[in-house]
């Protein structure tokens, strides 16, 4: 299972010890402009790239995409491999402050 973030409240844990936060989009995606601190690893590549997540089942780990959609077949994904705080953030385009790239 997993919840639905506010923009507010993640900004608020990001950069905070113990949480992840994944851009699931595309490379070209993540390149235009994403959140500081935010890890690529697209949707569709969760479960090939195991490696790169927390070894630590309840680590806390926030997703977005780009409208909502993948966010939340990646949240999905994270929670069927056993992770129990898993964020989704929805879109980066409802996201109000500022993005890197």
């Amino acid at each position: 299972a997993f919840r639905s973030i506010s923009p507010q409240e993640a900004r608020e844990r990001i950069g905070k010890p113990g949480v992840v936060l994944l851009d699931v989009r595309t490379q070209e995606e993540y390149d235009e402009g994403h959140i500081e601190g935010a890890a690529l690893l697209p949707y569709d590549a969760i479960a090939d790239y195991s490696a790169a997540l927390p070894e630590d089942k309840n680590a806390v780990i926030i997703v977005y995409c780009r409208s909502g959609r993948r966010s939340a077949i990646a949240a999905q994904t994270l929670a069927e491999m056993g992770y129990t705080r898993i964020y989704d953030l929805g879109g980066i385009q409802s996201w109000p402050y500022e993005v890197i790239g």
